[in-house]
């Protein structure tokens, strides 16, 4: 049973490409779009700036079709592995990804990715 009080009746929906392991977005769902995604086999969101149901690519063709699912061990947050329908490109700015900023890091993050650099 899926957690939905910890962040008032919504938890996080990770999706990932279930044949490259990329990240490709996070969304929201509530009870009804949970009910919903398991139902259509398509993962189905809860706009919380709408406030309605939204099933990821029903206008841009992109929809994402569940090939597995699975709960962190707080049975609070969502982890959806996806066959992208369409061109793939899961971001409403056009690209396969929404995450795709670079964030700087500091000294320690520089160190390590030294370190992972050289083999170390």
């Amino acid at each position: 049973m899926i957690d939905f009080d910890k962040m008032d009746g919504l938890a996080p929906g990770i999706v990932q490409d279930a044949r490259t392991g990329e990240v490709l977005m996070l969304g929201f769902l509530n009870p009804v779009s949970y009910a919903k995604t398991l139902e259509s086999g398509f993962v189905t969101f809860w706009s919380r700036t709408r406030q309605k149901l939204w099933m990821k690519g029903e206008t841009s063709g992109n929809r994402l079709r569940v090939i597995s699912a699975s709960t962190d061990c707080d049975n609070d947050t969502l982890l959806f592995r996806v066959e992208v329908e369409g061109d793939g490109l899961v971001c409403h700015q056009g690209t396969v990804s929404c995450f795709t900023r670079p964030l700087p890091l500091g000294p320690a993050s520089q160190t390590a990715d030294k370190k992972e650099e050289s083999g170390g």
